[in-house]
């Protein structure tokens, strides 16, 4: 645990230079923050915060290429998070997700302040919260209402962005979903179930415990047997269809 005097290692992702230099400005007249790096998007924040172990992440919401809910998503243990955004309508979604704080821009000094405060008290353990997990964190980068549109991948420092619509089927393989995408095979750190739930249900149906497809990939369902029934897709691959999935497959065709 941290003291209060304690040395507070600090990341900036913004992807506007005004919106960085005044943050820096700001947290120079405090001898405990140690600005140790900035960011210009979050690709950039994703591997600055793997590699520079900062304490806390003052982060941009609207950012290009990844927005800073999903730069989140990809972090194993993030660190505390302040939001420092233009933008009011994420609130709610930061505080579901453990921010400390939600600052709205233009920044000024004294709210950005407060807001170190509260980084202090959580990083002292006055206030603990658990890191978020990946599933909460996809579907606040979302919104209510909102379908998935894309999935996100860490693959070392390599980050992929897959549009949902190139996905062809989804497996199940223990704490990982394998994301089958036109011959190419991603491994996400995800259960298949909260993967599932931010699909559109209207494009994709889970057909068994261990399986999802994309409903444009299939070419046919094969009965096999009594009551043992598969999927064929247009590639060619077959899978197991459960009792349960053949229901809604029936409700979707």
């Amino acid at each position: 645990m941290k003291s209060e005097t304690a040395r507070v290692r600090v990341l900036i992702v913004d992807d506007e230079v005004p919106a960085r230099a005044l943050l820096r400005e700001y947290l120079a007249a405090h001898e405990d923050m140690v600005v140790v790096g900035e960011c210009a998007n979050g690709f950039e924040a994703v591997r600055a915060i793997a590699e520079q172990a900062p304490d806390l992440v003052l982060l941009d919401v609207q950012m290009p290429k990844l927005d800073g809910f999903e730069v989140l998503e990809l972090l194993e243990d993030p660190p505390c998070v302040v939001f420092v955004t233009a933008f009011d309508e994420y609130a709610v979604r930061a505080f579901e997700v453990h921010a400390v704080d939600y600052v709205l821009k233009p920044v000024g000094r004294e709210r950005l302040d407060r807001a170190l405060a509260g980084v202090r008290e959580r990083l002292s353990g006055v206030r603990s919260a658990g890191a978020p997990r990946a599933a909460a964190l996809a579907a606040a980068a979302r919104g209510p209402g909102q379908h998935l549109a894309r999935v996100l991948v860490k693959d070392g420092a390599e980050v992929h962005v897959i549009p949902v619509a190139r996905l062809d089927w989804l497996e199940a393989q223990d704490d990982y979903v394998a994301l089958h995408v036109e011959g190419r095979t991603y491994l996400k750190t995800q259960a298949l179930a909260d993967l599932f739930a931010g699909l559109d249900p209207a494009r994709f149906v889970r057909i068994h415990r261990s399986y999802v497809i994309n409903l444009d990939r299939l070419a046919r369902l094969v009965l096999e047997a009594k009551d043992q029934r598969v999927v064929v897709l247009k590639d060619g691959k077959t899978l197991p269809v459960s009792r349960a999935g053949h229901a809604r497959l029936r409700e979707l065709m």
